[in-house]
């Protein structure tokens, strides 16, 4: 699937609640810094730099928002966005993002984790593509180590690591097809915006990811994106 430029009316929600609690640091980790730079600034300038006239909206916890338009004169961030207050699950911050999309909007939503700041363009552009011809895609990469499923009593068997794939952000899909899949009540077993999109009855394409494109959770992994930033 070849990449392509997004429209006037597509839309990215930047969601980015984490309190940072496995990242040990005093602040969230989406205001960590990589190579001096906050990470939710790379994340957002990765969209903008994918497509200038992609609409961006930022969902960040109510009592993080003054900390970020602190950030914001301070490193004199200009990258259009808006900012959304975030819910108190993933789904409920997802949906707070697609409410701030004008009802006309007919295009594309992408949802994306704020502290994966190394998606790339190639990546986002084929979400967008695939989510434009089948209604909803995700990035995907290969497994790349020796999987085991493991019972409910503690045994254990090898499983063929072919049959699986580890799962990304950008979630893209038609914004009228987010919007009726998020129209459902919140399941616990929603582990993504595609499980509330497959939940409400939608096929979910996969498209190739980027390896560099991880979620910054642990303080390894801003070791690791210290290295991919260089």
């Amino acid at each position: 699937m070849s990449t392509e430029k997004t429209s006037n009316s597509d839309y990215a929600i930047i969601v980015a609640g984490g309190k940072g609690t496995r990242m040990g640091a005093g602040i969230p980790k989406q205001f960590l810094c990589v190579g001096g730079v906050p990470v939710l600034m790379l994340t957002l300038n990765r969209f903008h730099a994918c497509d200038a006239s992609l609409h961006l909206i930022v969902v960040l916890p109510h009592e993080q928002q003054n900390y970020w338009h602190r950030l914001c004169a301070e490193y004199g961030f200009k990258t259009a966005h808006t900012v959304v207050d975030g819910g108190p699950t993933r789904f409920h911050s997802s949906l707070n993002g697609l409410k701030a999309i004008p009802d006309s909007a007919d295009g594309i939503v992408a949802i994306h984790d704020g502290v994966r700041p190394f998606v790339s363009k190639e990546t986002i552009g084929r979400c967008f593509a695939m989510a434009r011809e089948e209604g909803a895609a995700i990035p995907v990469t290969p497994v790349t180590e020796t999987l085991r499923e493991v019972s409910s009593t503690g045994e254990s068997h090898n499983v063929l690591r072919s049959d699986y794939r580890l799962v990304q952000t950008p979630q893209c899909f038609r914004i009228n097809l987010a919007r009726t899949a998020f129209s459902q009540p919140y399941n616990e077993h929603f582990t993504d915006d595609a499980s509330v999109v497959e939940a409400a009855g939608y096929k979910v394409a996969m498209v190739e990811g980027n390896r560099e494109n991880i979620k910054l959770t642990t303080p390894f992994d801003l070791k690791v994106a210290e290295a991919i930033n260089i």
